[in-house]
């Protein structure tokens, strides 16, 4: 079994971005914690990531220490943000089949 976290994120409040997915995802990360880590960003969360530079800027220090970071298409292009995550770096794409093969899969998700 692949020692990997799943963070799917949908809460679209700054605080709970910076105060708990961020600082846990990046530890998780660097104090190996887990091999790997994945942040799926799902809901309102997408346009929260599209609009917020301090959202961005923990964006760039996760892929930078190592955070796998996806986006669900059908939610960027719900609230237009999908080329704004693109230029973020930021793979976006259908994200249905992944987490229901982690669900189905019974790998460690973390939903926030």
């Amino acid at each position: 079994m692949k020692n990997k976290l799943n963070i799917l994120w949908i809460n679209d409040n700054p605080d709970t971005a910076h105060t708990m997915v961020f600082m846990y995802a990046i530890n998780a990360k660097t104090q190996n914690w887990f091999d790997e880590v994945e942040i799926i960003i799902w809901g309102p969360t997408a346009k929260l990531v599209a609009e917020d530079e301090s959202i961005q800027e923990k964006i760039k220090i996760a892929k930078h220490s190592g955070v796998i970071i996806k986006a669900c298409i059908s939610c960027a292009n719900m609230f237009g943000v999908t080329d704004k995550l693109k230029s973020l770096d930021i793979e976006v794409y259908g994200m249905g089949i992944p987490l229901t093969n982690i669900l189905k899969g019974n790998e460690k998700l973390l939903t926030i």
